[in-house]
C-alpha cells in the first residue's frame, strides 16, 4: 500500500501531506485515518504512547468520542527527507459544552511507501468562550479559503 506523496519530501510535497492528514482527521473516521500509518506504527499523544493500526483507530475513537463537533488546521513547521514536523491547532467541545482550542506539535516520520511509522504529538488545551471560536466552517473538510493558522495569528 502507497500513500503520496512519499518521501523524501520537498517543501511542496511536505505541505500536501499535511493537508491529506487534515483532511482526514476532519472526517473523525477513526479507521479511515489509522489507514495512514504502518500497522505497527509508534506514538506518542501527549502522555499516552500507541502501537499499531488498532491502538489509534480505538484511542481516536475515545478522541471524538469525547471531542465533540473537532475542527483542525496543520501547518508544515519544516520538513527534510522522511520528517515532517508540524504544528496545529484545533477547536471542540466537551459534553458540557465548554469549548476549547488544543495547541500542539507533530513530529512524523515515514516509511518508504508514505506511511507514518512514528508520531510524536505535545498538546495543551486551552478553554475558549464558544464566541471566541475561529473555526466555523461546517464539519468535514476545511474549505480552501480559510484562513491558515499564520493567517489566523495563531
Amino acid at each position: 500500500m502507497s500513500r503520496p506523496p512519499l518521501p523524501p519530501f520537498t517543501a511542496e510535497t511536505a505541505a500536501a501531506k499535511a493537508r491529506l492528514a487534515e483532511d482526514a482527521w476532519n472526517t473523525r473516521d477513526p479507521a479511515r485515518v489509522a489507514l495512514a500509518y504502518t500497522p505497527d506504527s509508534l506514538w506518542r499523544n501527549r502522555a499516552e504512547f500507541l502501537q499499531g493500526r488498532e491502538a489509534i483507530e480505538a484511542f481516536l475513537t475515545r478522541k471524538w468520542n469525547r471531542e465533540l463537533d473537532y475542527r483542525l488546521i496543520k501547518e508544515v513547521w519544516t520538513s527534510g527527507g522522511n520528517r515532517i514536523a508540524v504544528r496545529f491547532a484545533y477547536e471542540w467541545h466537551d459534553d458540557s459544552g465548554q469549548w476549547f482550542r488544543s495547541y500542539g506539535n507533530e513530529n512524523w516520520e515515514f516509511d518508504e511507501h508514505g506511511l507514518m511509522r512514528r508520531r510524536i504529538a505535545s498538546i495543551n488545551d486551552a478553554p475558549i468562550r464558544e464566541s471566541d471560536r475561529k473555526y466555523r466552517w461546517p464539519l468535514g473538510r476545511r474549505p480552501d479559503d480559510h484562513p491558515s493558522l499564520s493567517d489566523l495569528g495563531l
